[in-house]
């Protein structure tokens, strides 16, 4: 597989006779993308939090008691050794010798001539402790490269396995949306016909959120939709295929350290009837034409906790007018800068007032309003949500 072609960035028009001055600006442009400073100070800042919350995890994890007592000195200790061990030992020297001469680059030495004076002989090593540090910038800026391309490279191929677009049901409208915390994500989601046990076609509903982030949930993410794949394709009942998910997520959840919540419904159009099964996920919205709201709470655990854990069904008849809101807690558990959380309340308002529009402008509205909230606080979980309308 071909990697992604290099981003390029227009550069500005540039007066032929403007000389020195033309090709500086064309140099700041190229280098900024065109951002206004106010936009690389909060990209900037942006990048720090994330970068001092990371390094901050881990020294946490060192000593969580004793983080609340070390001084100054000693927090600065640990914080070193948190960056430094995130090298090879090559590196780790290679970024001591230049933090060295750079702070200490003057010396000389005297020696005597054999006209019997004494000369004293100076030395600055800045250039090389600047070269070491430029060095170290290279190999890093190397490593970073080659996992940016192979993540990317992989949110494609995980963007293969989401549905595009929703597919054509009898009754319902629907939309879905993800956004990923990092390149790749754990949540995973998706609408597709099987057959049902009397050979009539139904359709699965499936939300799911695997447990932690990035590259390792987005491989159980893989095989879990593998998995739903396979089981779906041969005629059996919602509790059966979720019982063999289970049993499938249980062989490959390190003794329950990496499980799954999911939303699993089936609709069996004819009759507007949906069966479902809640396995620890977020409880589903069910607004009512009336205006009632109710919450699909049936179920069990999460997959991959207990391989024969029992889980119990329900069903709901949908009537013209009813909304159905299933979403990852990415959505309500959305921070801002004062550390709030979105909460399901604010899900609600977004909701009623909405209940006229088509489940895409609905979804819009519900992003531009997460958005607003959260504001320029770095996004911390993957968000999914999949609204449908019964018509």
């Amino acid at each position: 597989m071909n990697a992604p072609p290099p981003k390029t960035v227009p550069l500005p028009p540039r007066h032929p006779h403007q000389g020195v001055l033309g090709h500086l600006q064309q140099f700041w442009h190229r280098v900024t993308e065109g951002l206004e400073l106010s936009e690389l100070w909060k990209q900037f800042r942006t990048d720090a939090r994330a970068s001092y919350r990371f390094y901050q995890k881990d020294f946490q994890a060192r000593a969580p008691q004793e983080s609340q007592k070390r001084g100054f000195w000693r927090t600065a200790q640990a914080f070193a050794w948190a960056i430094l061990e995130k090298l090879t030992p090559a590196r780790r020297v290679l970024l001591l010798l230049g933090v060295v001469l750079v702070l200490f680059p003057a010396g000389g030495y005297s020696h005597r001539t054999e006209e019997g004076h004494v000369e004293f002989v100076e030395f600055d090593l800045r250039f090389l402790g600047g070269a070491s540090l430029f060095i170290l910038l290279t190999l890093e800026i190397a490593d970073r490269v080659v996992m940016k391309r192979d993540l990317e490279i992989a949110r494609d191929i995980q963007s293969w396995l989401l549905p595009a677009s929703p597919p054509q049901i009898p009754g319902l409208t629907m939309a879905f949306a993800t956004r990923p915390a990092n390149t790749v994500a754990g949540d995973y989601y998706d609408v597709f016909a099987r057959p049902g046990l009397r050979g009539e076609p139904l359709f699965l509903f499936a939300v799911a959120d695997v447990a932690g982030k990035s590259i390792p949930a987005a491989l159980l993410m893989a095989t879990f939709q593998a998995g739903l794949k396979t089981l779906s394709s041969t005629p059996c009942s919602l509790a059966g295929l979720v019982a063999g998910l289970n049993r499938y997520a249980s062989s490959n959840s390190q003794d329950g350290r990496r499980f799954t919540t999911a939303f699993l419904a089936e609709f069996d159009p004819l009759i507007r009837v949906l069966t479902y099964i809640n396995a620890g996920h977020n409880t589903p919205i069910l607004r009512r034409n009336s205006g009632a709201i109710e919450r699909l709470t049936n179920g069990g655990l999460p997959f991959g906790i207990m391989a024969d854990a029992p889980y119990e069904s329900g069903s709901v008849t949908l009537e013209a007018g009813d909304w159905l809101v299933i979403f990852t807690d990415g959505v309500v558990e959305a921070l801002n800068a004062k550390g709030e959380e979105y909460e399901e309340s604010r899900l609600f308002n977004v909701l009623q007032n909405g209940i006229t529009a088509t489940p895409e402008e609905l979804l819009r509205r519900l992003m531009a309003d997460l958005d607003f909230f959260v504001g320029t606080t770095p996004q911390h979980d993957d968000v999914t949500c999949m609204l449908i309308k019964v018509g």
